[in-house]
């Protein structure tokens, strides 16, 4: 039996782990923005406070972008609180972490700063640090202007001259020498030339020009990223513009799941073999070498009501249950998937009804399978709580030797408990966001349900850094700065 205190201290972080991974501070279905982040706000101070060396360790996990800007922002603004080995260590954390988030949102970091008054010489080196390994400064400058103006201002750093010019008097010089810079001069003035700038940037300026919808997207295709390509597809299809379409294949698995789950029923009926193929694809790549390793599996998938999400998450936890489906299928040497409801081609599920539990786990568990997993928000009410009976006479009656691993996959965060809603308090519980992480995320479920110490937790997460850590291109954002320029 662990002690009280190991137990405690494990359910916290992984609470805290859950959170970071499924909130992103916006409106669920049942709960608003606000709510939200108050909740979240909570959260983070409580393990900021009590557990920081831990708290900086989750950099190394698969949280989302909005909450490792979070942990950013409150380890720099607590700083003080640390020891220097401490602080070593939560630079090098920053830093590498700094680097795989999406520029945009580190530019919103480093606003932050700003309005918070952080300008210390750690700070001003962490910022210079980030915009020197920039592959393209003026790229940032034409696409990131706002962010990187406020950066540059923030840590006093001494720009190229025309990167400087462009960010605060770029209406000063005929021309620029640099090509990107030079191209977007011109575009405010002559169409073709924005057909050379990114399309986040061109799109703003072909509304100014009044240029018709089809023959921008069809003019800027070429410089469309594939996440715009992605989000681009039903509109360029609707204008029958042929240049925008793409090799779906080639999407995240979870986005591409979103994607499908937004074409109407006619489209995915009609693309019906389109569609599946480029989710088994991306299945395949997300489950690399441990396709075909997870044995016998069983999923019930919960397609109710509340699955639809939110207007600002829409449809986002039926899109992570139809991506762990295909995910799942690939994994398994036998698998079965059970929705709650759909029969059918699961291309066409779709969100209604109350959420079941109880008798889709009963089938499920008749497979006696290796691992059952459930992706589902929690929220079992037809009837309440039989879920979690049903877990409970499996586990002490029926299969007390544990041969059947269940594990519970929550996509929604909970404001009211801090946490994901977990079915039963035996049961394995971990919150997922994209399901392309959802087997690296089942490693921790175990420290929650009292099979593991406060010690393997740390060894865990020391191991997780260590390996995070270990590539780290360059030197650390700790360093002294020694000149306070960013390349050209």
């Amino acid at each position: 039996m662990l002690p009280l205190s190991d137990r405690v201290a494990c359910e916290d972080v992984v609470m805290f782990v859950n959170a970071a991974v499924t909130s992103t501070g916006q409106r669920e279905f049942r709960a608003g923005a606000a709510e939200q982040r108050m909740s979240l706000a909570f959260l983070h101070d409580y393990v900021l406070g009590n557990y920081r060396d831990l708290y900086a360790a989750t950099l190394a996990l698969d949280v989302n972008h909005f909450n490792a800007a979070l942990v950013v922002t409150n380890l720099l603004r607590t700083a003080r609180l640390a020891d220097p080995q401490r602080r070593a260590v939560e630079g090098r954390l920053i830093a590498a972490r700094l680097r795989l988030l999406p520029p945009q949102r580190v530019y919103r970091v480093f606003g932050e700063l700003r309005r918070l008054g952080l300008n210390n010489r750690r700070t001003r080196a962490i910022i210079r640090d980030w915009l020197a390994a920039r592959p393209d400064p003026a790229l940032d400058a034409v696409k990131y202007r706002r962010g990187f103006s406020v950066a540059a201002r923030h840590a006093h750093l001494a720009l190229p001259t025309e990167l400087g010019t462009v960010l605060f008097d770029w209406r000063r010089p005929k021309r620029y020498d640099t090509p990107i810079l030079e191209t977007w001069r011109r575009a405010h003035y002559e169409q073709r030339s924005l057909y050379g700038l990114p399309y986040t940037v061109a799109e703003g300026l072909a509304a100014l020009h009044g240029i018709d919808r089809a023959k921008f997207l069809t003019g800027i295709a070429p410089m469309l990223t594939g996440g715009e390509r992605l989000r681009l597809q039903s509109s360029a299809r609707r204008l029958g513009v042929d240049a925008v379409r793409m090799d779906l294949s080639r999407a995240p698995l979870t986005r591409l799941a979103s994607f499908v789950l937004s074409l109407p029923r006619a489209e995915r009926i009609e693309r019906r073999d389109e569609l599946t193929g480029a989710l088994v694809a991306a299945a395949r790549r997300a489950a690399g070498r441990q396709a075909g390793s997870w044995g016998r599996v069983v999923a019930v998938l919960d397609d109710s009501y509340s699955s639809s999400g939110s207007g600002e998450k829409r449809r986002r936890p039926l899109a992570v249950a139809l991506a762990t489906h295909f995910l799942l299928g690939v994994l398994a040497a036998d698998y079965t998937g059970l929705w709650l409801r759909h029969r059918d081609d699961p291309l066409l599920v779709r969100a209604a009804g109350a959420t079941g539990l109880g008798e889709r786990l009963v089938d499920g568990l008749a497979h006696r399978p290796d691992r059952l997993v459930v992706v589902s928000d929690g929220w079992d009410n037809a009837p309440p709580g039989q879920a979690a009976e049903v877990l409970r006479i499996w586990g002490t009656r029926l299969d007390p030797e544990r041969r059947t691993f269940v594990v519970h996959l929550n996509p929604v965060y909970d404001s009211d408990n801090f946490d994901v809603r977990r079915l039963g308090p035996a049961v394995a519980t971990v919150g997922v966001r994209d399901a392309e992480d959802a087997a690296a995320l089942v490693e921790l479920a175990r420290f929650a349900t009292g099979t593991a110490s406060f010690d393997e937790l740390r060894r865990h997460l020391d191991d997780r850094v260590a390996r995070f850590l270990a590539n780290e291109p360059g030197r650390s954002a700790v360093q002294e700065p020694a000149r306070p320029e960013v390349a050209a």
